[in-house]
């Protein structure tokens, strides 16, 4: 088997306004909205440290500093803690600390995109290949997602894009892939449309939120002209990169919850709190007579 060079950096976009959780995100980020007791990035995060990440890259913007101190030490708190005896909870704050010089935090100053965005880690990712995680999108399965998409790269190298099947039906929402022949736990990508028009869609296979990309992209995106939303987006720098690289689809068996959407965040919400042995005994019972009412 070829090597391929390691995925070691992370890029995560957290840039973005979040204005369908208004008013809550006018002075919290939707990045530290809770899914359960844990803020959205955390999950995310956490994905990416299990698939074997080592520098984690956030893209931010102004109001955003609240994620950088999430990430950092808290004094005060944690000397009331140990004052306390809660040794638990210490030990659940150092968990999710990520090691000194780990954690990266750089700005897009204006929002052009998840193009843009992921244009701005340039001078951090440097000249390696890296992976991006759209925060909103939290994945539910036995095998994180990243990990099994950085398996897939370390047998095909180029790019991996996570995918999962939708409902025919739904494949203008998405941008949508051709798949080509079967590698490992994916296929080769033969296209990618974005948001085809109904009845047009070369499969039922869209793209979920997770990327590994490599650093050619960044000379693609420096020069790429506005597209949808008069956005640099991020589908079209692939679309240009493909012609010079291969790409490969990992099939993601799992859940994925959009939590930039309400619906999505409530459903995540009770997902994951169905999976707490802690929680699930108090919330099943009401949760069934809720869903009585839909009867």
């Amino acid at each position: 088997m070829v090597e391929h060079k390691k995925i070691r950096k992370a890029v995560f976009p957290v840039a973005g306004l979040g204005t369908r959780f208004l008013p809550a995100t006018k002075a919290v980020p939707k990045e530290m909205l809770t899914v359960v007791d844990k803020p959205v990035i955390q999950y995310v995060v956490d994905e990416a440290a299990e698939a074997g990440i080592e520098h984690f890259v956030f893209v931010t913007g102004r109001g955003k500093g609240v994620i950088e101190d999430y990430f950092d030490i808290q004094f005060e708190l944690e000397q009331m803690l140990r004052e306390r005896n809660k040794n638990a909870e210490l030990t659940l704050l150092s968990n999710i600390l990520p090691k000194a010089g780990t954690a990266s935090f750089t700005r897009q100053q204006v929002p052009l995109g998840l193009g843009h965005a992921v244009w701005c880690a340039r001078d951090i990712v440097g000249d390696e290949p890296f992976a991006v995680l759209l925060p909103d999108m939290i994945m539910h399965s036995k095998k994180s997602c990243l990990k099994g998409m950085v398996d897939l790269y370390d047998q095909t190298g180029g790019n991996v894009i996570a995918v999962q099947e939708c409902e025919p039906d739904q494949t203008h929402k998405y941008g949508i892939v051709g798949v080509g022949e079967t590698v490992g736990e994916g296929f080769k990508i033969t296209e990618m449309v974005e948001k085809p028009a109904k009845g047009t869609a070369p499969s039922n296979y869209y793209i979920n939120g997770r990327y590994i990309l490599q650093p050619e992209i960044f000379k693609i995106l420096e020069n790429q002209e506005r597209g949808a939303g008069n956005e640099i987006q991020l589908t079209d720098g692939m679309l240009a990169l493909a012609k010079q690289q291969e790409f490969a689809g990992y099939r993601f068996d799992g859940e994925t919850f959009d939590c930039g959407a309400k619906d999505g965040f409530i459903l995540a919400n009770l997902a994951f709190a169905l999976e707490r042995a802690d929680i699930r005994p108090s919330i099943e019972e009401p949760l069934r007579k809720l869903v009585s009412r839909l009867k």
